[in-house]
């Protein structure tokens, strides 16, 4: 497994946990972050045992968004990370989810500080479980700055427009209750206990057909915009194939014998 200084790679059965790891600076997002961030997505992606991504962050944050002096190099070890970041100028957004989208679930698990950055990164997720004492917000305009990591087209789609051009336009904190009724985060959960939850709804996620997973996840994304005749017809082109999968048929004769399926991505 991958990971760098700032982001840790572990794995607890079949689910790869990528956390953000510099509490020290509650988790702002640096170079070496960004790189192993990046290198973790394509990880779970490479691997077939890889069934579930979980996102969270260390030290009791998620993550306060970009450290730009690190971003530029300045006091930070590691000719290579910079390397990186010149061969593919759009790793930073790649890693942010902005750029790329795994084809594996990703569940966010915050506590703390989830504000600027750490909301845009938000948004690329696709199940958000939150403590009680998390914090969100996209603070750009209070500091003069644009939202650029996605958050002026990603976030009225995915909670009602008044509430996402308030938060815009504000640049003030959420709570997590808060961010809960608005639809930001779908569990909010006592503090400390959100990795938990988001490995707990891992699991469920862990335990179902992954041809069947990624194509249901796939399917909800590329026909989020279109129209619903176009995407009952992509819906169709894209689920008809999994009932010809070999899983599909160990998941109806697990369920006639009345045992749990025994999957094999084929």
């Amino acid at each position: 497994m991958g990971g760098t200084e700032h982001l840790t790679v572990q794995r607890e059965g079949a689910t790869l946990i990528l956390t953000l790891n510099r509490p020290e600076a509650r988790n702002a997002l640096s170079l070496p972050m960004l790189v192993g961030l990046y290198d973790g997505w394509l990880e779970a992606d490479a691997d077939d045992s890889v069934r579930s991504i979980v996102f969270t962050g260390a030290g009791g944050s998620f993550c306060s968004g970009m450290d730009l002096k690190a971003l530029a190099g300045h006091g930070m070890a590691g000719e290579e990370y910079r390397d990186r970041l010149k061969a593919d100028p759009d790793l930073h957004w790649k890693a942010m989810l902005r750029h790329h989208r795994p084809r594996k679930p990703v569940i966010a698990a915050v506590e703390g500080y989830c504000v600027a950055g750490g909301t845009e990164m938000l948004q690329g997720t696709d199940i958000r479980v939150a403590g009680e004492s998390a914090t969100f917000g996209l603070f750009e305009v209070k500091r003069g700055l644009f939202p650029i990591g996605g958050s002026t087209v990603r976030l009225q789609r995915q909670i009602p427009r008044t509430h996402a051009l308030e938060m815009l336009l504000t640049g003030r904190p959420y709570s997590a209750r808060e961010a809960a009724a608005i639809g930001l985060v779908g569990h909010v959960v006592p503090d400390g206990r959100a990795l938990a939850k988001a490995l707990e709804i891992a699991g469920q996620i862990n335990s179902c057909g992954p041809l069947a997973v990624e194509a249901v996840k796939a399917s909800v994304y590329e026909t989020a915009e279109m129209t619903e005749s176009e995407g009952l017809a992509a819906e169709l082109a894209r689920g008809w194939p999994v009932f010809d999968t070999a899983d599909a048929k160990e998941g109806a004769r697990a369920f006639a014998e009345k045992r749990p399926p025994v999957y094999k991505r084929a």
